[in-house]
């Protein structure tokens, strides 16, 4: 009997496991990297696909996904870099306006006209990207030198911490905090864990979706003002290489794709190995497009190991 937790613990470490075994890898082969340096390099490259990955997290804990954080990401830059001359500091709170009404747009649509998360958020995702091809006439928004002033805050550092970290573990405080001390975390666990009986227990299943996609907007928005602040720029693509390792952080973190388990702790964890092995693919010289196929197989390996069986028996 005691077989089964015990198999449970290591199944829930793996994933911290499987991120010190690559470091102490990459270590080895190149000593440099444990330098405070380069490891505060690790984390600012991690910030920002985890602040992306953070919202995705929400909508996978309900046993949702969401396909259209990287077009939200991108259109937010695109807001950013070309509001920032007019309205300063004021661009950033439209930016993420924008990104709460995209993820708005899409719970509601999943919701309300009980159209599957994944086309929802598809389609979602195509509205978006025209938009910020359209707003940005498909090129890229460069910030000017009294634009990136008013970008200190992302740019900038807090005794020799980059900003960007600092964001980063704002983000992680709040989403650990809502997830677990808030209704909305708790609830969000049960409806992953089993809709029905979420139904049954009186938990308005609808409306916890909706701020989930809402939430998942927003930090996509604040993913794509950070891109844009560490790039002086903005472009409607800006986003498109992060779906696939954003979604692959909260899965290879341990998070379920059904949903019910896991949380904002993983998704750090899995962030980290992300970023890890995109660094340890780059010392080794592989390919910027290869490592699409490497992020690709890691995803389909943690999905296979993580999904529930008991919640879809007949897989479509």
């Amino acid at each position: 009997m005691s077989a089964v937790p015990s198999l449970a613990r290591w199944r829930d470490a793996a994933p911290a496991l499987f991120l010190a075994v690559l470091v102490a890898v990459i270590t080895v082969a190149t000593p440099d990297f444990a330098q405070p340096g380069n490891l505060l390099g690790v984390l600012a490259d991690t910030a920002t696909l985890f602040v992306l990955a953070a919202g995705m997290t929400f909508v996978i804990l309900i046993g949702g996904i969401d396909l259209a954080a990287h077009t939200i990401a991108s259109l937010s830059s695109v807001v950013v870099a070309l509001l920032l001359p007019t309205l300063g500091y004021g661009a950033f709170p439209v930016a993420l306006a924008v990104g709460f009404a995209s993820g708005l747009f899409s719970g509601v649509v999943h919701v309300r006209l009980h159209v599957p998360s994944f086309i929802a958020t598809l389609a979602t995702s195509g509205v978006v990207s025209g938009v910020a091809l359209l707003v940005s006439d498909a090129r890229t928004i460069s910030i000017d030198a009294a634009g990136r002033s008013q970008l200190a805050w992302i740019t900038g550092s807090v005794a020799g911490v980059p900003a960007v970290v600092l964001i980063a573990a704002a983000v992680f405080l709040a989403c650990a905090f809502v997830q677990r001390f808030t209704r909305f975390g708790r609830r969000s666990l049960a409806i992953g864990a089993g809709e029905p009986a979420a139904w049954a227990s009186g938990i308005r299943v609808g409306r916890q979706k909706i701020i989930a996609f809402a939430l998942c907007g927003t930090l996509a928005a604040l993913a794509g003002a950070l891109l844009a602040g560490r790039l002086s720029a903005g472009t409607p693509v800006l986003g498109n290489q992060l779906l696939l390792p954003a979604i692959a952080s909260v899965i290879v973190g341990g998070t379920a794709i059904t949903g019910g388990a896991g949380g904002i702790g993983r998704t750090l964890i899995g962030a980290l190995i992300i970023t890890v092995v995109r660094i340890g693919m780059t010392f080794v010289g592989v390919n910027i497009f290869a490592q699409q196929v490497v992020f690709g197989l890691v995803l389909i390996a943690a999905v296979a190991v993580t999904i529930d069986r008991t919640k879809i028996p007949i897989v479509k």
